[in-house]
């Protein structure tokens, strides 16, 4: 794989996961069609390559939905814990840098948009939720409305007790249990 793009065989194989899981989990998405899902793809390699990203961390990307305003399907991390290959991350590159000590290998944010991702925000997070149930043992960082951070708050969502919480820590905190969930429009 080459930066952004993936072979043939990388995409075939892709698209062969992508759909098994479409198909596996219609609950998600009861009204698409895959075949119109996959000449979307095949039109958009960059946002492959975003999606293989989301796959090689353990995201488990499906589709959970269809902008029909924007003309773009959206995409959820719905692996049942948080992706195991984005653990142990702070929340963002100003947070890292605040760390002197025990520095994590990066943040969830430049994580994500190395990936050619986003984090899901409070909204998505409730959403993937109705989905099932995501976060039962680990949490997740999502999206930090600009006057948390400020503060130098960021959040994270789990569910525990068949609710969902949202919660707060220093951006700077990271746990082994705690990732990122990515979205992504195609």
């Amino acid at each position: 794989m080459t930066k952004k793009n993936l072979s043939q065989a990388q995409m075939k194989q892709l698209l062969g996961v992508l759909q098994t899981r479409f198909e596996t989990n219609k609950n998600r998405h009861p009204h698409l069609d895959w075949a119109k899902v996959q000449i979307k793809l095949e039109a958009a390699p960059g946002k492959l390559w975003s999606l293989s990203e989301m796959e090689q961390t353990g995201g488990e990307p499906d589709l959970v939905g269809y902008d029909s305003a924007a003309s773009e399907y959206i995409f959820y991390d719905c692996s049942a814990q948080s992706p195991v290959g984005r653990r142990s991350l702070c929340y963002d590159a100003q947070a890292l840098e605040s760390r002197k000590l025990n520095k994590p290998a990066s943040s969830a944010l430049e994580m994500a948009v190395a990936m050619g991702t986003k984090l899901l925000n409070e909204e998505q997070y409730r959403h993937l939720q109705t989905l099932g149930n995501f976060d039962t043992k680990t949490s997740s960082w999502i999206e930090t409305p600009p006057r948390i951070r400020k503060l130098g708050g960021a959040l994270f969502c789990d569910r525990r007790y068949d609710t969902v919480f949202v919660y707060h820590n220093g951006a700077e905190s990271y746990y082994a249990g705690r990732a990122f969930r990515c979205s992504l429009r195609v």
